[in-house]
């Protein structure tokens, strides 16, 4: 299979973990037989400081003529500090979000038996974890009307939501749920949000059609201590835009480390994959970012085109790095490994799985989250 594919580095430890990413690609090219063309565009601080805009038009341009996006990270202290600018590097990552209408972000939360230590819960909480969380992207308040009235002091964000933006994605929670435990979760705040209140009409409604799935509804507040708790309830979590990012972030503290986690976003016609962790700029240069999530990105690339085996062999890779303790310092605070090393080490040991291979308990079950 030939891909063609956009690669967006972006800001702080972004080029980094992608370039770990991109070796793995790079192996799985010539151990099954594959092509993929790689495209760099610009995007986030990195843009606004060579070309002035979060998302320059050539970057959108390269990303509509791919078929998929890696992207890395985004973000910046220089404009994080600074209320007053009318111009950030996260602006580029919505309107990207909403011009490829990616309306659907996919976040499997998983903690890996070989990790288990790592989770600052309990290994009696977290040992069955295996969750995903399926958060509508491309609506809600991040891209409502906004206002601020400097005479007054005052400022204003609109969360607005419709019916087809709601039932789109909860359609993608149900199929999801049928090939996993068979229950999804709606997280929302219904008794005092009017948005929330139409999230429950729509999915609700949507739930009768697909009987054999279990339908439960928790207020955000109770699901956020409920995942803490006793996280393996959960099978697939269905929220809005602004539920999800704090969930999917609070999902990286149960796996034990941010550096963890993948996602995909995906719509009727893109699809992008990126690490669920931030920028982090205090870690940029010095070679210890971890590139784990990034690399299990690829796989759930690999996923979204239905190269199963070749998904496997790099959830494979990453799961023999675990158990050698080839990782970076955020999982043992001790490893003298860093993110160059761990990539080159899960690049290398990217192979064909034979018949006799068995993923066991650890595998994530990438495919499983990636129903679209």
């Amino acid at each position: 299979m030939h891909l063609n594919i956009a690669v967006l580095e972006g800001d702080g430890i972004g080029p980094e973990v992608v370039a770990q990413s991109l070796k793995c690609l790079r192996s799985v090219e010539e151990t099954f037989g594959h092509s993929f063309t790689f495209t760099k565009g610009l995007v986030g601080a990195t843009a606004i400081e060579k070309e002035g805009n979060p998302l320059p038009e050539k970057t959108l341009k390269i990303c509509k003529e791919s078929d998929a996006i890696l992207f890395g990270a985004i973000g910046s202290p220089k404009y994080d500090d600074d209320p007053n600018s009318k111009v950030w590097p996260e602006q580029g990552l919505l309107r990207l979000r909403k011009e490829l209408d990616l309306f659907a972000n996919i976040r499997p939360v998983k903690v890996f038996p070989a990790l288990i230590k790592q989770s600052p819960l309990s290994k009696k909480i977290v040992k069955n974890t295996d969750l995903v969380i399926y958060r509508e992207l491309s609506g809600g308040i991040y891209y409502g009307e906004k206002d601020h009235d400097p005479d007054s002091n005052s400022a204003t964000d609109i969360c607005t939501y419709n019916e087809e933006e709601i039932s789109r994605i909860a359609h993608l929670a149900f199929k999801a749920a049928k090939n996993r435990k068979k229950k999804v979760t709606l997280v929302d705040k219904a008794n005092v949000l009017q948005t929330s209140r139409l999230w429950r009409r729509v999915v609700y409604d949507i739930a009768k059609s697909y009987p054999e799935i279990t339908l439960e509804a928790l207020f955000v507040d109770n699901a956020a201590v409920q995942m803490v708790l006793n996280p393996s309830q959960f099978d697939v979590i269905l929220t809005d835009n602004m539920f999800g990012d704090i969930l999917s972030d609070q999902g990286s503290v149960i796996a034990g480390s941010i550096g963890l986690l993948p996602s995909g976003s995906v719509g009727t016609d893109y699809a992008m994959f990126e690490p669920i962790h931030g920028s982090y700029p205090n870690a940029k240069g010095k070679n210890t970012a971890n590139p784990v999530a990034a690399i299990l990105s690829v796989a759930m690339l690999l996923q979204h085109f239905k190269l199963h085996e070749e998904s496997d062999a790099v959830v494979a890779a990453v799961l023999k790095s675990f158990s050698k303790n080839i990782v970076t310092p955020d999982i043992m605070g001790s490893s003298k490994y860093g993110t160059d090393y761990v990539g080159d080490f899960i690049a290398d040991n990217i192979m064909e799985l034979d018949e006799h291979f068995n993923m066991n308990d650890e595998n994530i079950d990438l495919g499983k989250s990636t129903i679209i």
